[in-house]
């Protein structure tokens, strides 16, 4: 996968990541192309479409698109597989995401998205073990900014 940019019905950009070197200047612009063209599509229309020389794999969530770019000998329903597993683990850990879910906590999407895909590709296939991850990075962070006189009166140092 050489990137993922979800959006909203109105062409905002809510994350993006990026797999492969580009300037910030061409990725505005591949931004805007894709999301003029994703857009521009009819519901009825399949989810993949050719663009430049990469395949276009994209899938709408309530009101968001979830769009993946990858290599032309690249599996297009693997790639909506991974989008469908990427909206599972948002749903499980924000308890049925919505769009202000990954407003208001960007770096929590962020960070489910990284624990799931490395480099573009799969990294864990296990939703229970990318959530186990989250989980632990949640009580690791929870520790650091829990005051260390809080954590005397209930007895834990």
């Amino acid at each position: 996968m050489q990137f993922m940019l979800p959006f909203s019905r109105q062409g905002k950009l809510r994350l993006q990541k990026w797999y492969v070197p580009l300037s910030d200047k061409e990725k505005k612009k591949i931004t805007r192309e894709l999301v003029q063209t994703v857009l521009a599509r009819k519901p009825k229309m399949g989810s993949f479409l050719e663009w430049r020389d990469l395949k276009i794999v994209y899938k709408r969530y309530a009101s968001l698109y979830f769009c993946c770019a990858i290599e032309d000998q690249d599996n297009e329903l693997i790639t909506l597989e991974i989008i469908h597993r990427y909206v599972e683990l948002l749903d499980k850990y924000f308890g049925s995401v919505c769009e202000l879910d990954i407003i208001f906590n960007f770096e929590k999407a962020y960070f489910i998205l990284d624990e799931f895909l490395l480099g573009g590709e799969v990294q864990k296939t296990s939703k229970k073990n990318v959530l186990e991850a989250i989980e632990q990075a949640d009580l690791l962070q929870e520790e650091a900014e829990t005051p260390r006189s809080v954590l005397e009166e209930i007895g834990l140092t």
